[in-house]
C-alpha cells in the first residue's frame, strides 16, 4: 500500500516533467523490472538496454496513463512489451524454433528445495530463444496463447508447442541439476 502511494506521488511529478521524480521512479522500480528484462534477454547488457528503452517509453508516454489499474502494472506492461519488441527486432531467421504440433508430455513435479531463484533465472535465460520468449509471456506474464501468437506473429499451435518444449527442456535441466530423476508426487 505504501509503495503504491509513493509511486502515485512520483507519477504526478513525472507527469509535470520533473527529472527528480523520474529519477526516483526509476530507482524505485528498476531493480524489480531488471529482473523482468533478464528473463527475456540473453545477457545483462541486453536486459539493461531493454530496461532503459522501456523507461524512455514510460516517460515519453506518461500522459497516456489513465489511472485504470495500478501505475506499477502500467509500467511493467510497457517494460514487458519493450522486451518483446527487442526480441523481435534482434531475432534472426533460423534462430526461432517454429513448431506446429504440440507434444503431450507427462508433467512431473520436482522437489524444488535446492533450486534457488538465481538458478531458475539462469535456466530460463538458457532456454532456446523461441522457448524462452513464449515461456516468459505465458507462465510469468500471463499472456494467453492467442495473445502470444498475435504478438510474435506465430500460430497458436506454435505457441503451445514452444511452451510444452520449454517445460520439457526445463524439466530435464532441473533433473540434471538435482542429480537424477524424481518420482511424480
Amino acid at each position: 500500500m505504501e509503495q503504491t502511494v509513493i509511486l502515485d506521488g512520483l507519477y504526478e511529478g513525472c507527469k509535470t516533467g520533473s527529472r527528480q521524480a523520474q529519477e526516483k521512479l526509476y530507482h524505485a522500480m528498476a531493480p524489480q523490472l531488471l529482473g523482468v528484462c533478464m528473463r527475456y534477454a540473453q545477457s545483462t547488457f541486453e536486459a539493461e538496454d531493454m530496461l532503459q528503452t522501456g523507461f524512455i517509453k514510460v516517460f515519453g508516454s506518461i500522459d497516456s496513463y489513465r489511472g485504470e489499474g495500478s501505475f506499477e502494472g502500467w509500467i511493467r506492461r510497457i517494460i514487458v512489451n519493450t522486451a518483446i519488441e527487442t526480441y523481435r527486432r534482434n531475432s534472426r531467421n533460423g534462430q526461432q524454433v517454429e513448431i506446429d504440433e504440440v507434444y503431450d508430455n507427462a508433467q512431473h513435479t520436482f522437489s524444488m528445495d535446492s533450486l534457488e531463484c538465481d538458478d531458475l533465472l539462469r535456466l530460463i535465460q538458457a532456454l532456446p530463444e523461441g522457448y524462452r520468449i513464449v515461456f516468459n509471456m505465458y507462465a510469468l506474464e500471463g499472456f494467453s496463447h492467442k495473445e502470444i501468437a498475435a504478438t510474435l506473429r506465430i500460430s497458436e499451435g506454435a505457441s503451445k508447442s514452444q511452451l510444452s518444449r520449454a517445460r520439457a527442456w526445463l524439466k530435464e535441466r532441473i533433473k540434471q541439476r538435482e542429480g537424477g530423476t524424481h518420482e511424480p508426487k
